[in-house]
């Protein structure tokens, strides 16, 4: 199949999905993950009407930046500190925020470029020794201080990724868990802290996350097929 028949697949399987929990389609935005592909793959996609792509990476974005159509650039990925002034003035928001210090460099940087960045928090609600991000029970402290203490961030909501399983059910607690804070932040927006995005969702498991409350789905193998992790650089 080509890569516009699988955007229309995705399409359709998140529609329905969103239908299920009293959304429409378009409330849930598709983010295309393009790790390891290529410039002439991603433009595929944003001719088939892909507008915002995810990279887990700050070295692909520099790489590709310049070779891949307009569109809004995520930072999907863990993201260290001496790596944010590379993209600072590239990305639209950043999902992988789990620490103050992270916080604090990346509106060291905005300030920088005269900015503010929108970013989401982390959330490992599964408590996946394998995966990046804070415990539901930290969120409220980080968000608190990154609100006081970062003005050239913007915290728009929320992401998670939960552990990889056969039974796609299995992930529905973990993301209940994350919708229930987003549900509580969103009711109470601030200058700083204005929740709009709740990220949560990949190829494996993105319907089930639609259905539990995701507006925000980001989706790489569905879209593209397998990776050749070959090409990765280490």
């Amino acid at each position: 199949m080509s890569i516009k028949s699988n955007i229309d697949y995705v399409n359709e399987l998140k529609g329905a999905a969103a239908e299920k929990s009293g959304r429409k389609a378009e409330d849930v935005l598709l983010v295309a993950v393009t790790k390891l592909h290529t410039p002439a793959e991603i433009n595929e996609a944003i001719d088939a009407g892909v507008t915002d792509i995810g990279e887990n990476k700050v070295q692909e974005i520099m790489k590709k930046y310049d070779e891949v159509k307009p569109v809004r650039w995520h930072l999907i990925g863990h993201l260290q500190t001496n790596k944010v002034k590379y993209i600072i003035d590239k990305v639209c928001m950043i999902h992988s925020v789990d620490s103050l210090h992270l916080a604090k460099e990346i509106d060291k940087r905005a300030a920088q470029s005269g900015l503010t960045m929108d970013i989401l928090i982390q959330v490992n609600s599964a408590m996946d020794e394998k995966k990046f991000g804070i415990t539901t029970d930290e969120t409220d402290l980080l968000i608190k201080d990154i609100s006081e203490q970062c003005p050239n961030v913007r915290i728009r909501g929320l992401m998670c990724i939960a552990p990889y399983e056969d039974d796609v059910d299995m992930a529905r607690p973990y993301f209940a868990a994350v919708k229930k804070i987003y549900d509580k932040y969103a009711a109470q927006k601030t200058e700083r802290v204005d929740f709009k995005y709740l990220s949560m969702g990949m190829t494996n498991d993105f319907q089930v996350a639609v259905e539990e409350g995701s507006n925000l789905i980001r989706v790489g193998t569905a879209i593209f097929g397998y990776r050749d992790y070959r090409q990765e650089e280490k």
